[in-house]
């Protein structure tokens, strides 16, 4: 049997992969190879990077260099690479929890100065590797494991904050989209300037636990 045309983006000895079951991690994993695949990239001219998070592990996974950064810290690191090497293609693979809520300032700064990486951001409403702690993703009224009584935090827009600071390309889709989401990563990859890829995610561990069992189960009779 042939084998798949996506399996030489893979590095040898890494799978199966350990996300859990129903994870959207997995399906954003296969639409970056897809992407990869229709590009034709060259993997020796690409890096890629992940912070903290389910989503971080992401690049492990894929035959190129990584960095596996500090939480929040990813485009920091690849304003480095890109100064350092304009050829190489930067790739930060990232979560809503590293991204906007540790690294909400390295993220603005970056799109202000319209830095040529692509953001591929996981958004899964939670932080979904630390705990189910409530994020500035997390649906107002949502019970997690640090909102017990229900959050009252109002949902941060991160496609909007991406324009107002100057990303030049923004698009959002969710796991359920593959072929938009392809697209997308495609465009982001080939477009010169900050990319800005959001892909809404799943998380049957604890947001299904905490939002959609326990907020369904109890739901609130107002907000604090």
């Amino acid at each position: 049997m042939k084998p798949h045309p996506n399996v030489k983006f893979l590095r040898k000895g890494v799978l199966p992969h350990k996300f859990c079951l129903g994870c959207g991690c997995g399906q954003v994993l296969n639409y970056l190879l897809y992407a990869m695949q229709e590009l034709n990239l060259d993997m020796n001219k690409v890096v890629l990077l992940g912070g903290v998070g389910c989503n971080s592990r992401i690049p492990v996974y894929l035959n190129a260099d990584a960095i596996h950064g500090t939480h929040g810290r990813t485009l920091a690191l690849a304003t480095g690479i890109r100064l350092t090497n304009p050829e190489l293609k930067v790739i930060v693979i990232t979560g809503d929890g590293d991204c906007f809520s540790i690294g909400t300032n390295h993220f603005v700064q970056a799109a202000r100065r319209n830095l040529d990486v692509t953001v591929i951001l996981i958004n899964n409403g939670i932080f979904g590797m630390t705990g189910g702690q409530a994020a500035p993703t997390t649906p107002i009224g949502s019970r997690t494991s640090t909102s017990p009584r229900g959050s009252v935090e109002n949902v941060f827009d991160m496609c909007k904050l991406a324009e107002a600071a100057g990303a030049t390309y923004v698009s959002r889709w969710t796991t359920a989209h593959n072929r938009s989401a392809i697209r997308s990563i495609k465009k982001g990859i080939e477009h010169k300037g900050f990319s800005f890829v959001e892909i809404v995610s799943q998380c049957p561990t604890y947001f299904g636990r905490y939002v959609l069992k326990i907020s369904t189960e109890k739901p609130l009779e107002h907000l604090l």
